[in-house]
């Protein structure tokens, strides 16, 4: 082994050991931890999504006076005057696209939608309207008349 001369610069063998070794301690404690907390993130994303749409459903049986979902949900009801009906007249702009972009088609939701599609619910054309944000909220979902929420598209494909 040769001894350093002299104002010669750099780092010996053990320290550089030393550094990673350290290093190695750091990374078996910090790597688990973050991932725990991406974990976390992801569920809580998924929570406040599932509460968003809770909120939807509360809001349009408000919006209609129900105390309880229509049965079957497959027939639309003709006095409701907000509630999104999943059997509408597609050909006609009644019902729109998912929030994936995807077009609806006719019958192919079985409940009410949430998101972006007529109001009538007597299988006519007229307004549209969202009781859920698509900027906060990935995929479509129906609510049947048990008020079982489904997610019909997750919107991540």
């Amino acid at each position: 082994m040769r001894l350093p001369v002299r104002g010669e610069k750099g780092f010996t063998l053990i320290e550089l050991l030393i550094v990673v070794a350290i290093l190695g301690v750091l990374a078996a404690v910090v790597i688990p931890n973050v991932g725990r907390f991406i974990g976390r993130g992801e569920t809580e994303a998924a929570q406040t999504e599932f509460a968003n749409i809770q909120s939807a459903v509360v809001a349009m049986m408000v919006d209609n006076g129900l105390s309880t979902l229509p049965n079957p949900v497959t027939t639309p009801t003709s006095n409701m005057s907000a509630f999104p009906d999943a059997t509408s007249d597609w050909n006609n702009g009644g019902k729109v696209t998912d929030p994936n972009g995807n077009a609806y088609q006719a019958g192919d939701k079985p409940g009410y939608i949430l998101y972006q599609h007529d109001i009538t619910g007597d299988g006519s054309s007229n307004v549209t309207v969202n009781y859920v944000a698509t900027e906060i909220t990935k995929g479509t979902y129906t609510v049947d008349s048990s008020g079982t929420v489904t997610q019909v598209t997750t919107g991540y494909e």
